[in-house]
């Protein structure tokens, strides 16, 4: 069996050693594999210490990485260093380090690798949720195409006085969701303060007003756009619609609008990730020319 140990350098990514060696073992996994091993949930996470990043060391070679807590594991094995026993020996002793880990556990596995479904069999996990990566290209035409808006609705960018509402529509819209219903209004100011954040990408759909003086109208749905600086590949960051506006095609609405505000920022493509379960997200975006790219699979290790 390969001779791994952990290491916890920092308890977060902000010892720029450390980082540069973590992201250095993401990177070359990115580069092999077509996809990121850790998302982004995962790696806001592991900066602010939330979760816990360690290097996989075999004597002073990072030949893996892994971010460990809260009840989920994320590890990737360098490419140089797999079908080594590395990943089996990582998990081996980590779970040996935490007594078992009895409670409940899951791990992502970012384009449903066959190399994390040997290791997910082996240490008794199951298959418990499927996300589809979907991609399409943009064009000019996107810029043309008018979403036809339910009577007394608008869309406008987000304001910095939407933050409470947002979050708790969010929150409504998503309560069955584990990661994206949990979001906080730190959270969203985390998101805030990224480098990719644009308030004008962040569309908000509002019922009108019917007396001018009352204010802005409730918050019926979004369509939070994100565009990584220099990306010509925007994302539909996440996408929801109040249950009361269910059915009145508020949703196909609002992906126009963030299409056609995505090819107005220079962007050449699109991709967004969903639920597989999520059958009517699915069917809009198919409808929309939506394509497979990769599929992730998230592992559950129910307690012992």
């Amino acid at each position: 069996m390969a001779n791994v140990s952990f290491t916890l350098s920092a308890p977060d990514l902000s010892d720029v050693a450390f980082a540069a060696r973590f992201h250095d073992v993401a990177d070359a996994s990115a580069h092999t594999d077509g996809h990121r091993p850790f998302n982004e949930q995962a790696l806001l996470d592991a900066s602010s210490g939330r979760r816990s990043p360690q290097l996989l060391l075999e004597g002073e070679d990072a030949v893996g990485a892994a971010i460990f807590g809260r009840g989920e594991i994320d590890l990737v094995v360098h490419p140089r260093y797999r079908r080594r026993g590395h990943g089996t020996a990582a998990l081996r002793r980590l779970f040996e380090d935490e007594g078992g880990m009895s409670g409940d556990l899951r791990a992502w596995a970012h384009g449903d690798h066959p190399g994390a479904r040997a290791l997910a069999d082996r240490f008794g996990f199951s298959a418990d949720r499927t996300l589809l990566q979907l991609e399409r290209p943009l064009t000019d035409s996107d810029t043309a195409a008018a979403p036809a808006l339910p009577d007394g609705v608008e869309i406008a960018p987000f304001r910095a006085a939407d933050a409470a509402d947002w979050v708790r529509l969010n929150a409504l819209v998503f309560a069955t969701h584990p990661e994206q219903g949990s979001l906080t209004e730190a959270d969203l100011a985390a998101r805030q303060a990224e480098p990719w954040f644009d308030a004008g990408d962040l569309l908000l759909a509002r019922e009108t007003a019917a007396d001018a003086t009352a204010g802005p109208g409730r918050i019926v749905g979004y369509n939070w756009l994100k565009i990584e600086p220099g990306a010509h590949l925007g994302e539909i960051y996440v996408l929801g619609v109040h249950p009361d506006a269910a059915g009145l095609g508020l949703g196909r609405a609002l992906m126009l609008a963030g299409l056609a505000r995505l090819r107005e920022r220079g962007c050449t493509a699109v991709e967004l990730y969903v639920e597989a379960e999520s059958t009517t997200p699915v069917r809009l975006y198919r409808s929309l020319g939506f394509v497979d790219r990769t599929v992730d699979v998230q592992y559950h290790r129910w307690p012992r």
